[in-house]
């Protein structure tokens, strides 16, 4: 029998597939059947800093307002109805998934600063989450704001929440820092117990007839995997937090890639939205199969085999892979 089980931040997994953050789980008949599938856990989707801060009215006469001087101010914000969930339905959803549930239940929460962000990330934790993940979601525009002062901000902002949460604490990071691991090294410092490689910024699209800047969502690939199972392999062995890949897993084999590059789960929003939630159980079944085929007797077996530290070919995650990939071509 292969042993499929992992930990995660502290948490006794039965596989490595988590279904990360993603709209399905709005409707807590989608997480019962994300765990029948067999994911082990469910990152529920995130509770945005916009919706803490701000009550329906005014963010309505906010955005109102916004137009008066720029009209087209309103149209990067969502209606108020999108919305769907306001903080204490948030709260509600998540104590009522803890209750029908078999499996941990991760909180999200969506911002820029501290603001609403302790005080919900206490709420979270008093509603039962098993977790938190901060899906740290900023772009700066400002040409007088400093990489350094930036990188500041994260670290204030995971160092707060440690403070006031007992929970475990997952940062999910961009890949658009200059030093990835120093970031890392500094989060580590801060009390982050995870960190989730990467973020996939939604890039804004231009309708060149109509003159507007317009929303444009994309499905991961997996080709998307590549960058996050580097950054697993070069960190693995480096840090003391857990990995968790998210962008580009669709497969058994995507799965088998990012544990052997030292993640300890793999996590699966676009894979699930492509081919339904029951696309779970067919991936855990392709990683059994590799696993038998191959005479590994539990996923943990095969955690970090070819990180960096672990090949034979250390390079082979840094430069020299790109000067061999150019000669490729030839």
């Amino acid at each position: 029998m292969i042993d499929l089980s992992t930990s995660y931040m502290g948490l006794k997994l039965k596989n490595p597939i988590v279904a990360s953050s993603s709209p399905f789980w709005e409707d807590i008949n989608n997480i019962k059947k994300a765990e029948k599938s067999g994911a082990s856990a469910v990152v529920l989707h995130s509770l945005f800093q916009e919706q803490t801060e701000i009550e329906q009215e005014e963010l309505n006469r906010f955005l109102v307002e916004g137009s008066e001087s720029y009209a087209e101010a309103i149209t990067y914000y969502p209606e108020i109805k999108e919305f769907k969930f306001l903080p204490d339905q948030y709260l509600e959803l998540l104590k009522e998934a803890k209750e029908n549930s078999g499996i941990p239940i991760i909180g999200s929460i969506n911002g820029v600063s501290e603001g609403g962000w302790l005080k919900y990330a206490q709420k979270i934790e008093n509603a039962g989450a098993d977790a938190l993940e901060l899906n740290i979601y900023f772009i700066s525009t400002d040409t007088s704001k400093t990489s350094l002062a930036i990188e500041e901000n994260y670290v204030n902002l995971v160092k707060s929440v440690k403070q006031k949460v007992k929970i475990p604490v997952a940062v999910k990071l961009s890949p658009y820092f200059t030093s990835i691991p120093n970031i890392i090294k500094n989060l580590d410092k801060a009390g982050a117990d995870a960190f989730v490689l990467f973020n996939r910024f939604y890039q804004p699209d231009i309708d060149i007839e109509n003159l507007e800047v317009i929303p444009n969502l994309i499905l991961s690939s997996n080709d998307e995997l590549r960058l996050r199972v580097r950054w697993a392999a070069i960190l693995c062995g480096k840090i003391r937090p857990d990995i968790a890949i998210t962008g580009g897993v669709h497969t058994g084999q995507d799965v088998i890639k990012s544990m052997m590059a030292g993640a300890k789960v793999a996590m699966m929003t676009s894979a699930l939205i492509k081919n339904g939630i029951e696309h779970i159980e067919k991936t855990l079944n392709e990683v059994t199969d590799w696993l038998s085929k191959h005479e590994y007797e539990s996923i943990k077996s095969i955690q970090g085999i070819m990180s960096q530290k672990n090949v034979a070919s250390p390079l082979a995650y840094e430069r020299a892979n790109y000067m061999k990939t150019l000669g490729s071509i030839r």
